[in-house]
């Protein structure tokens, strides 16, 4: 258990006792970098770890079990909505706060879904993501203003479409439901395999689907492969 776990009473959210352990997983040095410079400059939070992809992010957090996790969706391995569901498993008491480029409805509502209590985006300022990190600590749920504006946005008009893909996310569903390898999509697409698996990670997410398998399907049934 984090060194910052709090007990709870009465039913509310009690702040952790210092410091809020945290731990980071983000798949860019330079982000986790950055982020680890700014929590560790507060005085009653520090980062207790990082880590890379999916499979290190499970590790590191049912071994520290920190106060709160600041997860990227779009990492390697089985990608950040997967690694919030293991989390919500086997580390149920940490508080998950994805840190992501998209908040489109579809990205928002899967990593919710999946256990994570708190969204931001990466454009978020400084203050807005201490901030964040001190309110899901206490098991309270925060969303960034641009996060629900869009939410609010879909639940408002039911008629917008719940998935929103990229060309390229598109470019990428319409060769897995061709049944091509990633190594293939990325000859046939010019992108490097790695750039691949991230569109990968984040079209499962997007379509709310654990597997290709699933994600071609969702193509058949919506029309997504023209002329096949």
């Amino acid at each position: 258990m984090g060194e910052g776990r709090s007990s709870e009473t009465s039913g509310e959210p009690v702040p952790p006792e210092w410091p809020i352990t945290v731990v980071i997983v983000e798949d860019h040095g330079l982000v986790r970098a950055g982020m680890r410079e700014l929590v560790d400059a507060e005085a009653d939070m520090r980062v207790v770890g990082e880590a890379g992809d999916t499979d290190e992010g499970l590790e590191l957090v049912t071994s520290r079990r920190p106060d709160v996790a600041l997860v990227d969706l779009q990492i390697p391995g089985a990608g950040g909505v997967e690694l919030l569901r293991a989390m919500s498993t086997a580390a149920p008491e940490v508080h998950a706060l994805v840190v992501s480029a998209y908040d489109d409805y579809a990205y928002v509502t899967g990593a919710l879904e999946a256990g994570a209590i708190g969204y931001l985006p990466k454009t978020a300022t400084r203050v807005e993501l201490l901030d964040a990190i001190r309110t899901v600590a206490k098991g309270t749920m925060v969303l960034g203003h641009e996060v629900a504006r869009h939410l609010q946005r879909r639940w408002r008009d039911p008629g917008l479409p719940a998935v929103e893909l990229t060309q390229r996310e598109l470019d990428v569903l319409r060769l897995v439901a061709k049944g091509c390898a990633n190594k293939e999509i990325a000859r046939d697409l010019g992108l490097g395999l790695r750039t691949v698996e991230g569109y990968m990670s984040t079209v499962l997410a997007k379509l709310g689907v654990t597997s290709r398998t699933e994600a071609a399907l969702w193509a058949v049934e919506h029309h997504i492969v023209a002329g096949e």
